[in-house]
């Protein structure tokens, strides 16, 4: 069972200049935690609006392409991020603790590793069956069968063209309540036939974010943790093993999943339709998953009350403006109920196409905006604004006592299906030496 201990929190003043590199290693553990599941609970909003809108038959599909075409590239990221490149079974398992795919606790992913050639995982809670099960047997078999064959491989492939994952039992749960919930073999084939990795890693691959690079201190700036992952596998893996600095690089290369998985949603939208239709799925994917991250890192940091500070420390601190390095944001609080949120020229605003979150921002309003403000005070709206030599787009955030209360987005409603977005995450060990 989790152990409980003191709670990270976002304390004293709003500060406009803080960023992830200022924050100790305590909050930086608490907030990698939620980046996890947050990245991990976007498609349950993003998959149902697919199947109110393109139906059943691609909600399947999407399912399985979006996570083939975003996963091989920020696994490898991750690994060249950490040092712990290789092709064996520890290194995809080390890939596993640093997924969105398999946010800890959530998907409570267990581990043993028998050699370089094979393992086992297996998952004591898994919150995506808890979700799912009330729907019948149906829909497990498609997520835990049609959709974790060809992803797992997938993920696996990206280490070694010859690894497996192969089921030892699996949900449906037979007898009912069987625990664990499922095992794996993780073994690699030298007899099988290299794995060809699905086309659209290509065509994400090739975006700016695949690519980009992200900012880090010189030095940690807080004593103790590893400076990577280039050990041993750890079984027993915690974000609290992590030096400071190191905790800085996972928080952005979590974000950079989060908004590759949002890459490779959207594209399977235009390969299905047509980039209208991408971009209005991503529209509304985006405020759901904005309206969930805002939600848990308010809490997860323990941001008190729902005035402009609060509003402005959850927005300086949501995933979906990470890493800065991609995108140029910044929040600054201007007067007693007002702040200005302004974005640069950056390499968000420069992909060659239109998959992305922020393709579908102009100067004009946005409800993804509206609803991290409203997630705070439900009487906030961001304004567009003009700022003349300045940033490309701007937005005053306003908290009006004589507004209408805004209501939960229909997203979000639709993202509450899921146990995730109020899954409380804890701390299990204390911080690594």
């Amino acid at each position: 069972m989790p152990a409980s201990s003191p709670r990270a929190s976002y304390a004293g003043d709003f500060d406009s200049k803080r960023t992830l590199a200022d924050l100790d290693r305590q909050t930086l553990c608490q907030l990698g935690r939620e980046y996890l599941l947050i990245g991990h609970l976007q498609d349950r909003v993003g998959l149902p609006l697919v199947m109110q809108q393109l139906g059943e038959d691609a909600y399947l599909q999407f399912a399985i392409d979006e996570w083939m075409g975003a996963s091989p590239i920020y696994s490898q990221r991750m690994q060249r991020a950490l040092h712990f490149e290789g092709s064996d079974v520890g290194t995809v398992f080390k890939n596993l603790q640093l997924d969105i795919g398999a946010p800890p606790q959530f998907m409570d992913f267990q581990f043993r590793l028998d050699g370089p050639e094979y393992g086992e995982f297996w998952l004591p809670h898994c919150g995506a069956l808890l979700d799912v099960e009330p729907f019948g047997e149906r829909k497990v078999k498609t997520m835990c069968h049609d959709i974790e064959d060809p992803t797992f491989d997938a993920t696996a492939a990206a280490t070694n063209p010859r690894m497996k994952m192969r089921a030892i039992h699996r949900p449906p749960r037979n007898p009912a309540g069987r625990y664990p919930h499922c095992r794996w073999s993780v073994f690699i084939d030298d007899a099988s036939a290299p794995y060809a990795q699905h086309e659209n890693v290509v065509v994400v691959g090739q975006s700016r974010l695949a690519s980009i690079g992200i900012e880090l201190p010189e030095e940690s700036r807080e004593a103790g943790g590893w400076d990577d992952y280039s050990g041993p596998f750890d079984p027993g893996f915690q974000l609290e093993d992590l030096s400071q600095r190191a905790l800085v690089c996972v928080a952005q290369e979590v974000a950079v999943q989060t908004h590759l998985l949002a890459r490779a949603f959207m594209l399977c939208a235009a390969q299905r339709s047509d980039d209208a239709t991408a971009r209005e799925l991503g529209r509304r994917q985006w405020i759901g998953a904005a309206a969930i991250a805002a939600l848990r890192v308010r809490r997860a940091l323990q941001v008190e009350g729902d005035g402009i500070d609060a509003i402005a420390k959850v927005f300086q601190l949501h995933p979906h403006f990470q890493p800065r390095s991609y995108i140029d944001f910044s929040i600054e609080v201007t007067g007693d109920a007002t702040a200005r949120i302004a974005i640069g020229e950056c390499a968000a605003l420069q992909e060659r196409d239109s998959y992305s979150w922020f393709a579908t921002l102009g100067p004009e309003a946005h409800p993804a905006l509206d609803a991290i403000a409203g997630a705070v005070n439900p009487r906030a709206r961001c304004h567009p604004v003009a700022e003349p030599g300045g940033a490309c787009l701007a937005w005053d955030v306003v908290v009006d006592p004589s507004c209408e209360p805004m209501q939960d987005p229909m997203e979000l409603r639709l993202g509450r299906i899921s146990r995730g977005v109020d899954f409380e995450l804890m701390q299990r060990r204390p911080l690594r030496h």
